[in-house]
Parts: structure tokens; sequence; C-alpha cells
């Protein structure tokens, strides 16, 4: 895998999307639209502790094919999901959640609705994806930021990118049941060919463009085929216990610590009596902040051994504190540091698999 951002996606692909829509509504779409996936290079489970990431595009993406019709009726087909079926839901206020992967347009099409004529929305769409599905490559948010353009295209409207990602993590709050952070959705409608973005995930959300284009360096992503998913409980439960931590450091005299990003590792260690896993919690959520500002600048400087060890010193974070990692993703680590030019290695995404 090379690193390559907002890539158009292949004639091939338009052309898949385009006779999976001919062959599911029976004439051709009006356009096609796409988002990408994401790797994070460092700062995991941090969004949502208000701290910073550092998260690139992939040339893996999203594709709708897509056109606008009379009335309040939504339809909707996948390639990867329900076999060519067609799913269908009502586009006004009255849009409901499901029990299926709809969700992740229905919640955005809700998020426009105030935008749109008479507050509805009417379109047929196909969806065709190469973000490998349950990966931990953001597919989810690729789907929300392919739904949101599809919509400002249809509809033409003028949405900022920052909108646009709020809005789509708000639909993943609201109808996917997962407490996410920005990240995803943000570096899928914010990234920039060439670079990383470092992310501020405290409002008002600065960033920074981080080169990232060095020729002689490849990003290689490797698939433990462990399938992971972020609806049971083991997101919200760090969510959790990341903001016990916090509670528990403003009721021993640092009222600052609104947000993990605002603590100390010394702060962490002076509560007493803290529940030793919500200490391990806390401490990957303070130590990994820190490890991606180092980053940020060992990047800039062309630093790239410093940045694999910081890569190294996450995964055992992830893996020990956060314990989000798998046997299967503790082995390819392993793997990738035994290979010559490997600077580092480490599990990404929500964990889990992937």
């Amino acid at each position: 895998f090379f690193f390559w951002y907002q890539v158009p996606a292949s004639m091939a692909l338009v052309a898949q999307a385009k006779q999976l829509f001919l062959d599911a509504f029976g004439h051709p779409p009006t356009l096609v639209v796409s988002a990408p996936g994401r790797v994070n290079l460092i700062g995991e489970h941090t969004d949502y502790n208000e701290g910073f990431v550092l998260p690139l595009c992939i040339e893996r993406c999203t594709l709708i094919a897509a056109r606008k019709t009379a009335g309040s009726k939504c339809k909707v087909t996948s390639s990867s999901e329900g076999a060519g079926r067609v799913f269908d839901f009502v586009g006004d206020a009255s849009l409901q959640k499901a029990a299926d992967w709809t969700n992740y347009m229905r919640g955005v099409v809700f998020q426009y609705l105030p935008d749109l004529p008479g507050g509805c929305a009417g379109f047929e769409a196909a969806v065709v994806t190469t973000v490998p599905l349950g990966g931990g490559l953001s597919s989810s948010a690729s789907l929300e930021v392919a739904t949101a353009t599809m919509l400002e295209a249809l509809y033409e409207l003028r949405v900022e990118p920052l909108v646009k990602a709020l809005r789509c993590q708000k639909c993943e709050h609201d109808f996917c049941a997962t407490p996410c952070g920005i990240m995803d959705q943000f570096i899928s409608a914010c990234g920039k060919a060439g670079h990383a973005l470092l992310i501020d995930c405290r409002k008002p959300y600065p960033t920074e463009h981080v080169p990232l284009d060095d020729e002689g360096l490849q990003i290689v992503i490797a698939n433990s085929n462990v399938k992971h998913s972020l609806s049971g409980s083991e997101y919200p439960d760090r969510v959790r216990q990341c903001k016990e931590a916090c509670a528990a450091m403003r009721s021993s005299g640092h009222p600052g610590v609104r947000f993990l990003r605002d603590a100390t590792l010394e702060q962490l260690a002076s509560v007493k009596a803290l529940d030793a896993v919500v200490a391990r919690r806390a401490t990957h959520g303070i130590s990994e902040d820190q490890r991606t500002l180092q980053a940020r600048e060992a990047l800039k400087a062309r630093d790239y051994a410093r940045v694999g060890q910081l890569m190294l010193e996450s995964h055992r974070s992830l893996r020990d504190d956060y314990e989000v990692s798998t046997p299967e993703l503790d082995a390819l680590v392993g793997i990738a540091m035994a290979v010559d030019g490997v600077y580092g290695s480490r599990v990404n995404g929500g964990g889990f698999g992937g």
C-alpha cells in the first residue's frame, strides 16, 4: 500500500458502481461520488478524550452512484451488503434507525434534512467499496462521508468539510450506537495528498498537514483476518473508564482535568485507590497524546526511526494498558519488526481485530 489521499476512483470502480445502479434501478445514475478510508499512523483511542491523532487517507474508498428522485423515498443497494437487495427508507423527519448497514446512510440523511428542500430527501443510490469491512480502516466513516458528499452534490449544497465531518460523527453516535471521536470522519472529509493530518480533537479542531511524501517510504497495511466490531460494549466501556479516571483526578485536586488530554501521568499517579483497570486505560490515553505530538515532530524532521519507535510504544500500550489488541495482531507486529527496513508497526483502528 502506497500513501495516497483523495485519489480519483479508478474508472473500473466507477463503472462497477454505475452497473450496480443500473441493475438495481433500471436506469443510469446522474453522478458518482467517493470518499476514502483511512489508516491512523499514531494516536489511538485519543480522539474521544479530546486528544491528538495523526491519520492519513488511503487509496481504498467508497463510491456511491446516485440519482435524485421526487418525494421522500430513499432506495439504496450495496455490492457488499444484502447481495444486491434494495433497501428503502423514508427521507424525512420521521426517519428511524434500522437493524442493518443502512444506518450509516440513514443517520447522515437525517443530519442533512434541515438543508434540503421541504426538509426531505429522495434518491436512489448504489454503494461499492474497496475499504475492507470490519478491518479497522474506517469503512463506516468512508460510507458516511460519501453519503454526505452525495447529498451535497444532488442538492447543490455547500458544506464546510469540518461541518460535514461533525454531521457524520453525529450519525455514528445517534444511528449506529458508537460513541466515536471525530478522527475517522475528519480525515475522510479533510485529507490532503502527500500528508498526514494532525488533528487536535478539541474544539475548534485545529489541524496541521504534516508532510509524508518521501518516495522511499511505504506504509503497509496487513489484515489479521479477525473482523472487528465496535458496536458492542468494548468501545463504550473504555470511553466510560476514561471519564472515570478524569473524575477521579478532579476529585484529587486537579479540577482542570476535563478529559485525559488535560492530564499528566503525575496527576494520574496522585489518585489514591483508583481501579487498576481504569488507571491502565488512562495511562494509555495520556501517554498516547505525548507520543502523537512527538511523532509529528519526528515526521517533520524525517526521523523515521523515531516514528517507528513511537509506533511500537503505542502498540505495547494498546496491548497492555488499553487491551484492544489480539494474538493475531501481536503476531503481525512481531513478523513485521523482523523484516529489514521496517521502522515500526502497531495495531491500527479501534482494535479487537482488523
